[in-house]
């Protein structure tokens, strides 16, 4: 890699000769890259935007960019970094906007990070009464650096035919009330298909005034919903004025993350694939045009064709090569297919070890997805995948915690030796860090800038 400075003019990436798929996906790029509704605070940022979205977008289709982009995995950071807990993040929206406008300000990676992700409301969820998370003063101690999901048997062994014959149901009156514990009276709602040719019949249990509070909770749920994303959407334009893009538009599922995540449990879908294998790949087959339906709908309404997924159960520990084959991909590729088909970039966060998966997930379209990799071997990610698709990541997040500014920039030149070759390469970490510091991550941006321009 050259050490000097780019001194190129930025341009608007251009794409390659255009597959099926790629027409929707350059209008979503434009889009991105347009910023709509965004005066930009002066000219220098307008061109940073455009600078570094380009470079972005080049390193998606495996084209040389200017330099390495660089994503800092800041995930919680900034709430320490300001000198206020998560927890008042959490419930302070005045405070986590002044905390992730520091850190804005003070560090220049590619893109903007914000709250939402790695920060929620911590009013809504005591509203909602989540039993699927605990966090900072709410099963955690207040001092905890993140919250902590719960996973649960949220939908029992027998019940994948009730969900398949009718999900709003399903939703409304079992999952709602088994993973919000203010929505519990909904089980004594009436299904909704017995209200056809006469309405009023679904009035009936809202007579019951605990059936009240819980449409009351949904009322209060919707206006705290509607603060906190305010203030979310205010650092995210603030960030796009200053010339940082976002990156996250939607997000998705591989179908059998979605049941062994948040209604099967690990334990659950571990004994479906062997007690009712035939029900879990039905189940999986339904439920993918709706990943993809409510991902797609993300990209249109953020304008940012980027889709967040992260792979939890597909890694070399969970599964054998074989279950892979058999309940993992075929799934995870039919999402992944369908969001390329409809001009969405998957970013698909591999957790764990793929190392035993690359030879099975690389016949993907080229230049169609980006493999963002926690502990995967990255030469040999580079060698099977780095030609075809972008691969980013495994920065350790162990170094990001324990290690030096020296031994970061020494991890990332190697880094960006090994998969940087002919572009194709995001600069990240391997998982998001919340208990980093200032000088790790100012060291992985200065080595891009150092190291990572193209001659």
């Amino acid at each position: 890699m050259n050490r000097s400075k780019s001194t190129a003019t930025v341009v608007s990436p251009q794409p390659p000769a255009q597959r099926p798929w790629e027409g929707k996906r350059e209008q979503r790029f434009q889009r991105w890259l347009s910023a709509p509704g965004i005066r930009f605070a002066s000219p220098a940022a307008e061109q940073g935007y455009h600078a570094r979205l380009t470079r972005i977008i080049r390193a998606i289709r495996v084209q040389e960019p200017d330099r390495v982009p660089c994503l800092l995995p800041a995930g919680q950071f900034p709430a320490s970094y300001a000198g206020i807990t998560v927890r008042t993040a959490m419930y302070d929206y005045e405070e986590m906007k002044r905390a992730w406008r520091k850190f804005l300000y003070d560090f220049d990676g590619d893109t903007c990070v914000i709250p939402g992700v790695s920060v929620t409301s911590g009013r809504l969820h005591e509203i909602t009464k989540t039993r699927m998370s605990v966090w900072p003063g709410h099963g955690l101690d207040e001092n905890a650096p993140m919250a902590q999901f719960v996973e649960g048997e949220y939908m029992k062994a027998d019940e994948y035919d009730a969900l398949l014959k009718d999900p709003a149901d399903f939703f409304m009156r079992v999952y709602l009330p088994r993973t919000l514990g203010a929505f519990e009276p909904f089980q004594k709602l009436l299904p909704f298909r017995r209200a056809f040719g006469m309405p009023a019949v679904f009035l009936g249990a809202c007579m019951l005034p605990e059936v009240q509070e819980a449409f009351q909770a949904v009322i209060d749920a919707g206006k705290e919903l509607a603060k906190f994303r305010q203030a979310v959407a205010e650092i995210s334009k603030e960030a796009r004025a200053a010339g940082y893009p976002p990156f996250h538009g939607g997000f998705a599922h591989a179908p059998f993350d979605l049941f062994g995540d948040t209604l099967r449990g690990t334990r659950g879908i571990m004994m479906d694939m062997y007690r009712q294998p035939a029900k879990l790949q039905e189940a999986m087959e339904v439920v993918t045009p709706w990943i993809i339906e409510g991902a797609v709908s993300g990209a249109d309404v953020s304008g940012v064709p980027i889709t967040f997924m992260a792979l939890h159960k597909g890694d070399d520990t969970f599964m054998s090569e074989k279950q892979f084959e058999t309940f993992y991909w075929p799934g995870l590729k039919k999402v992944i297919l369908g969001l390329v088909e409809e001009g969405c970039v998957p970013l698909l966060f591999a957790e764990g070890c793929y190392n035993k998966r690359l030879e099975a997930v690389k016949d993907l379209p080229e230049g169609s997805v980006i493999w963002w990799f926690d502990r995967t071997d990255m030469a040999r990610a580079k060698k099977i995948l780095g030609d075809r698709n972008c691969i980013a990541g495994n920065v350790p997040t162990s170094l990001m915690c324990t290690g030096t500014p020296r031994e970061v920039k020494e991890h990332c030149r190697n880094l960006i030796e090994v998969c940087g070759k002919r572009g194709g390469y995001i600069l990240t970490g391997g998982a998001q860090v919340h208990n980093t510091t200032a000088e790790n991550l100012r060291a992985m941006v200065e080595l891009s800038k150092e190291y990572g321009v193209y001659q």
